[in-house]
């Protein structure tokens, strides 16, 4: 019989088609993932991948066994979620995924609060920008800010987070519009909403440097480097730092709560989303306007 840790590590290196790639996603280094599959390949004595430079390939066996094992992976976690969902203290563990700009600049100062409250609940709280599974237990909660479409997720809209163009007081071109220059995201980031609405606003005009996160974008726009379309909420309470005027639509991106439907009852993670909501929407820069 097959051993359920390394068939786990076999739908990693299916799902991200390499070794490193199910490395990273696992948490483990190359040479476990590695082993493991050499040891489900041994006991099932068939090869399920084919190893190349630069990427794994399934064999036609191994893509019938990954299709049956995601089968058994979801069922796992359905068990797990079915536990998780039955627990009653507001005890234990509760990760949340969110936004690197909403965790640094936002939620981490009211984590003395919640835990004030809830001392019993230790929240983990990991800034991502990229999107996580909530079916594969990768967080038991997420911010996003774009809607999920998953049928498995409860989504609660919390807010709107606005967005304006910002520049340190002491900017050589600030009272000269025609000569702002923009500090941008590179052009892996080009579909992001944000992005796009900088660039329209630019026009022409030059971008003065590309960083891939928006807390360079605040610190760049600090040190006079150019204008930045930052967060109201973090450029705001930003002394060295002054709102522009400019021609072009105002911009904001909602703001969602995502919960696993087989978990939204559970007392640990029921006492983090309600915290949340309180905090988001008590707070004026996010207040939403309707539902």
């Amino acid at each position: 019989m097959f051993n359920w840790e390394d068939l786990r590590h076999f739908l990693a290196v299916a799902r991200t088609g390499t070794l490193s790639g199910a490395a990273r996603d696992l948490k483990v280094d190359h040479a476990t993932v590695s082993r493991r599959l050499v040891a489900l390949e041994d006991d099932l004595q068939v090869r399920l991948v084919e190893r190349m430079p630069r990427a794994c390939r399934l064999t036609a066996i191994g893509q019938t066994i990954s299709e049956l094992a995601q089968s058994i992976e979801e069922n796992a976690f359905a068990i797990d979620r079915a536990i998780r969902a039955n627990q009653s203290p507001l005890s234990g563990k509760v990760t949340l995924s969110a936004p690197p700009v909403l965790v640094a600049s936002f939620l981490a100062k009211y984590l003395a609060d919640f835990r004030q409250r809830h001392p019993g609940i230790q929240l983990s709280v990991s800034g991502q920008a990229q999107q996580v599974s909530l079916s594969r237990r990768e967080a038991d909660l997420a911010i996003r800010l774009v809607r999920p479409k998953e049928s498995t997720n409860v989504v609660r809209r919390l807010g709107t987070m606005p967005f304006a163009l910002y520049a340190s007081g002491d900017y050589a071109n600030l009272e000269r519009p025609s000569a702002w220059e923009f500090i941008a995201y590179d052009a892996q980031f080009d579909d992001m909403p944000q992005q796009q609405w900088l660039r329209r606003i630019a026009g022409e005009r030059p971008i003065a440097c590309e960083i891939s996160d928006i807390n360079g974008h605040h610190a760049a726009a600090r040190a006079k480097a150019g204008v930045a379309g930052l967060p109201c909420f973090l450029g705001d309470a930003d002394p060295s730092l002054q709102r522009l005027t400019y021609d072009g639509d105002p911009f904001a991106r909602d703001i969602w709560l995502v919960v696993h439907r087989d978990l939204k009852r559970a007392s640990p993670i029921r006492a983090v989303m309600d915290f949340l909501i309180e905090t988001v929407e008590s707070d004026p820069a996010f207040r939403s306007k309707g539902r």
